[in-house]
Parts: C-alpha cells; sequence; structure tokens
C-alpha cells in the first residue's frame, strides 16, 4: 500500500519562520538533535520563499576567521593599502537571504561574540546584514548538556530574540520520510515510535529513524541504523529510576519496524564492509567503520571504492591533517572573505571521502572542518561536486582491555552516519590478499593462525602482524619482534613456538597437505562413510580445513575438494553456505552440482 502524501497545513516550526521573517525578529528554536529543525528550514524556504536564499552556518564548525577577518586591500582612491573587515562571501548571496545559525552553542568564545552580534544587531563587524539582503536571522540549539558545554544566560542578549522550544510533534519529518520511502507505507512505523516512551523516541530521533529505513531498505541490519556512541552501540532503554538504562528493548523495536515495513532484519549479511561501501556510493551515504587496529579495515574500503569509482578515494589520516589541507580563507576582488578549497575537492569528476584515524584528529580546528564536511556535504559553505560518499574509520575506545587514545563524541555527532558498523577481523577478507602476496608462506602463518592459537591470540596477532610475521621469517629475523611490544621487555602474549615448528618443516595438515595426499585421505572419509552417517574423527579433520580455507585456496583445489565433501556427512556440507559470500556460495553450489556428475 503506497502512503498518501496529502497537503497539510503549516507545522509550528514552519508557522514560527514565517512569523518572524514577517516581524524582522530574531528567532531562537531549541530543541531536540535529529528532529528535523535544519531540513524543515531548507525544505521550507524553498517551498514557500523561492526567491529567498538560506544561507546556512554550523556554528559548531567555524573557526574565528570563518564570517570576518582584517585583510589588507588597496584603496581604489588613494592606491595605498588599508586593512578592512572582510565579510564572508556567503553573506553577499546577491539576493534576499535568511540566515540560519546552527549549533551556536557549540560554538568558541571568540565565534560566540560574533554570533551574538548578529543575533542582536543583525550585523557582523563593520557590516550591516539588511544592507547585504538578510531578511531573517535564526539560532537553532539543543539545550542538552550532554552536547553543549554553555547556556545563554545574558539578559541583555536573551532580550533581543523571540524564542520557541520545540519537538518532534512541531517539525515536518513524517511527511519527509513518507515521500523519501515510497512506495512503503510508513503509517505503521509513525504509530510504533509514537507510542514509545518519550526517553526511547528521544533515542530513536527522526533522524536515526531515517537511517534505520535506510539500512532496511538495502536489506542490511537494521541496527546498523544505530550510531555508535563513544564506540558503543546506542541501546534503546528507558532509564531506570537510578537512572541507569533499563530493558534493552533494541531488538524488539527493530523487528517491529522491519516487520511494519515488510522487510527483513538479519543478523549479519556477507562481506559486510564491501556491501555496505557500495551502498554508500549509491546511495550517498555518509558510513562509519569501527574495528580493532591492523585488522585490513581502510585498505578494504579504499580497494572498493576504487573499484566503484574507477579512480582513488580521497584520503585524509586526521592525525596528520591540518585546516590548511582542507581550505584556506582568502580575500576576493569584490571585496568579501572566499574560501579556497584544495584542490582534490574540485572539479566535477566523481569523488569518495575515507577519512582514516576518525577519532583521532589532530586539532578541535581541523575537526571542525570534517565535521561539516560529514554532516553537511561542504567545505567552508561551498558544496563538493560529485562527491558520492563519505567512509570514516576509527578503532574502539579500548581493545584487548587496553584503552586506546581516541577522541569521545556526542550522540548530535554520532547520529550523521547513516550507517555505522562494528568490523570485526573476519569481515574483512585481508586473507586472500596474503595469500596473493606471500604464496605458501602465508598458507602456512594463516594456518597457525587459524588452528594453533585461540581467540585471545587472534586478537593480538592481527593481519598486519602476520604479514610481519612472513617478512622477519623470509629474512631469518626472530619472530616475535614482529609482535607488539609492550615495554620493559614484554611482547603480545601469544606463543610461537608452533609457528615456529610449521615454518620449520613440522608434518601438519592443511588444504595444501590434503591434496598432496588426497588418495589416502579419500579412504579415511570413505571408511568414516561407512561407519555411520554423522562420520568420524577424520571427517571433522577434513571439514575443519575446508571450512577454514580461503577462496583462493579452495579454488586452486577445487577437484580435491569435489571428492572430499562428497564423502562428508550431509550436515558437514550444509554449513558451508552458512554466512557466506556471493562469491562462496557461487563455489560450493559448483562443488555440489560437480558431486553429481
Amino acid at each position: 500500500m503506497t502512503t498518501e502524501v496529502k497537503q497539510t497545513a503549516l507545522s509550528r516550526l514552519e508557522s514560527f519562520i514565517d512569523a518572524m521573517i514577517d516581524l524582522g525578529q530574531t528567532g531562537q528554536i531549541f530543541g531536540e538533535h535529529g528532529i528535523g529543525k535544519t531540513a524543515t528550514f531548507f525544505s521550507h524556504l524553498a517551498r514557500s520563499r523561492p526567491d529567498t536564499a538560506l544561507v546556512y552556518v554550523p556554528a559548531a564548525n567555524l573557526t574565528p576567521d570563518d564570517l570576518l577577518v582584517n585583510a589588507p586591500v588597496r584603496d581604489p582612491r588613494t592606491g595605498e593599502l588599508a586593512l578592512r573587515q572582510l565579510v564572508m562571501s556567503r553573506l553577499k548571496p546577491g539576493r534576499p537571504f535568511v540566515l540560519l545559525i546552527d549549533d551556536s552553542l557549540q560554538a568558541g568564545g571568540t565565534i560566540q561574540s560574533q554570533l551574538m552580534q548578529i543575533a542582536c544587531n543583525w550585523t557582523l563587524g563593520e557590516h550591516d546584514l539588511r544592507a547585504l539582503g538578510c531578511v531573517g536571522v535564526f539560532l537553532t540549539d539543543n539545550e542538552s548538556l550532554t552536547e553543549t558545554s554553555a547556556r545563554r544566560g545574558d539578559l541583555a542578549l536573551l532580550d533581543r530574540m523571540v524564542t520557541m522550544r520545540i519537538t518532534a510533534n512541531d517539525t515536518s519529518w513524517r511527511r519527509h520520510l513518507a515521500a523519501k520511502y515510497r512506495p512503503w507505507d510508513l503509517r505503521p512505523v509513525f504509530s510504533l515510535w509514537a507510542s514509545l516512551p518519550p526517553a526511547v523516541r528521544e533515542l530513536l530521533s527522526p533522524r536515526t529513524l531515517d537511517h534505520v529505513l535506510a539500512n532496511a531498505r538495502e536489506g542490511f541490519p537494521l541496527r546498523w541504523g544505530l550510531p555508535l556512541v563513544d564506540g558503543e552501540r546506542l541501546r534503546l532503554a528507558e532509564p531506570g529510576a537510578d537512572g541507569r538504562p533499563g530493558q534493552n528493548r533494541t531488538a524488539e523495536i527493530l523487528d517491529r519496524i522491519a516487520e511494519a515495513v515488510g522487510a527483513s532484519n538479519p543478523s549479519t549479511v556477507p562481506d559486510p564492509v564491501r556491501q555496505v561501501v557500495r551502498a554508500a556510493l549509491r546511495n550517498r551515504w555518509t558510513v562509519l567503520l569501527q574495528g580493532p587496529p591492523g585488522c585490513g579495515k581502510t585498505e578494504l574500503v579504499r580497494q572498493t571504492l576504487r573499484e566503484g569509482l574507477g579512480r582513488e578515494a580521497l584520503y585524509f589520516s586526521l592525525p596528520v591533517t591540518n585546516v590548511e589541507d582542507l581550505c584556506a580563507p582568502v580575500p576576493s576582488a569584490d571585496g568579501t572573505l572566499d574560501t579556497l578549497l584544495a584542490a582534490k575537492f574540485t572539479g566535477p569528476e566523481p569523488k569518495a571521502i575515507v577519512w582514516d584515524e576518525y577519532n583521532r584528529p589532530k586539532d578541535k580546528a581541523a575537526f571542525a572542518k570534517l565535521m561539516e564536511v560529514t554532516q553537511e556535504w561542504s567545505l567552508a559553505g561551498r558544496p563538493i561536486d560529485n562527491l558520492r560518499a563519505q567512509i570514516a574509520v576509527q578503532n574502539p575506545p579500548y581493545h584487548l582491555g587496553r584503552k586506546l587514545l581516541v577522541a569521545r563524541n556526542n550522540i548530535a555527532q554520532a547520529t550523521r552516519f547513516t550507517a555505522s558498523l562494528q568490523v570485526a577481523p573476519e569481515d574483512i577478507p585481508a586473507n586472500e590478499w596474503l595469500l596473493a602476496q606471500y604464496g605458501s608462506d602465508a598458507e602456512t602463518v594463516l594456518e597457525w593462525w587459524k588452528h594453533d592459537i585461540d581467540d585471545e591470540g587472534r586478537a593480538w596477532i592481527t593481519k598486519r602482524t602476520l604479514e610481519r610475521l612472513i617478512k622477519l621469517h623470509r629474512r631469518g629475523l626472530p619472530l616475535e619482534m614482529a609482535t607488539v611490544y609492550l615495554g620493559d621487555g614484554e611482547y603480545a602474549p601469544v606463543p610461537l613456538t608452533a609457528l615456529m615448528d610449521r615454518l620449520g618443516g613440522r608434518q601438519v595438515t592443511g588444504l595444501r597437505e590434503l591434496a598432496r595426499d588426497a588418495d589416502v585421505w579419500e579412504a579415511r572419509l570413505r571408511r568414516a562413510a561407512e561407519a555411520g552417517d554423522e562420520g568420524a574423527d577424520d571427517s571433522d579433520v577434513v571439514h575443519q580445513i575446508l571450512a577454514n580455507a580461503e577462496l583462493s585456496q579452495l579454488k586452486k583445489y577445487k577437484a580435491v575438494v569435489v571428492r572430499m565433501v562428497a564423502l562428508l556427512p550431509a550436515k558437514l556440507r550444509a554449513t558451508y553456505l552458512v554466512g557466506a559470500s556471493r562469491q562462496q556460495q557461487r563455489f560450493w553450489t559448483e562443488v555440489f552440482m560437480g558431486m553429481r556428475c
């Protein structure tokens, strides 16, 4: 059934916008994050005042020189250089405009002073905004102290503004979601949302609900639409009387949303990183990938973007990224303050950005610019042409019981990502890359990694460490030096004896050895099959070898794989399709068909 979107009366916020513009008053709006405050300004002004521009200024992302700067300008009358205050070029759009200052309470002290001059007098430095065409000034903020560190308490300032507090019911977010997700009928979803306790509705904000629906439409787990706040997945739980979270209703609520729109809610999908990056390119998403260090997240993201774009993605490592690497303010010929973008952001060609080490920014100024790009897809107010996807990659706050030096975020920042994934090492097909690069040495090291150490050991031995182990082995250097050094002569607590034995030629059994002695193993499996439908120990050994082998290895020894699989118990054969990628499913289907020949 298709959702009917009827022409309705203006929302409370839309009526307020019109009234403040007509009265020439500064409007101050307080409301929770993610309820559609900014989106309402964009949609309402475009519809009701098409000749009026909206100048959107994300105050939390501003630096002092963004709005106003003193610069030497040559006086056309005397020819002498003199200092003039140059105003940002966006405040001279050449037609009537409404100025929207978002998250003003998150701005720094210097910016706060500039913004208050605008809000009180509609001036900035020596410039009268009315003379530049300004017909309305608005400030939007969230009062929650978890998202802002300031409160506006100066009565001289407060007496200059008309203030309204709003909730999600005062914006037009339902109408926009209904139009965005046609032909789904979202009325059951809206009814479910309205039935939730207020605290849960605040967590499942309209913006977050939008992301949940976006993931549902792609067939992804709906939980990917919930943000990662300080590294932890947001839980839809109402706080108890003691302030601690109560019953976790996340699974229940997400399942009901999926049922309401007729979508599935899988626990996972095969090859999740590649799938979500491809979806980001299709849908113009911003995606957050969080996973342990050294598992190959960034390389897989860059490879997938390269395949999708046909060119390299723009890459920034946050610990070494300066503001000047992104943009720089410059005086322009018309006497305004313009911004030069880094060359890589210009041009009409398709672009995607990888923000590596996202939660390790070099400084606040650089992170402020980054936040504008991730939130608004613009830089210094200029949209980035043909930007198709943004992928942020970061480490969790804790790994292997140790705290990592990463920054914290708040829920308003976290909810800017359409999909947020917690990536495990097994989600990254780095093993195939190691096999392609290092051949038999990689086979040996991977056999050790899969069979000879436990889960904690595998967490210590990342794919990056595996590559170092191979390189040191080839140079005849002690393998211990390739593991993580913890200080005071201590290395990662993983025994390397079994690996040294394997590399030294100790008799072991992997797919390579299985293929070499195929006749012997086939005879063993026949005896196990004759003993009963459950098989025997030899059946389990062969099953584990096949289950842990990489796709390239399976293809290399496909003829042997067909012979062995035909003699395994049916219940073991069925497991090869569970959670497999499309390529793996295709391979195993061919194997099963080959058994019939």
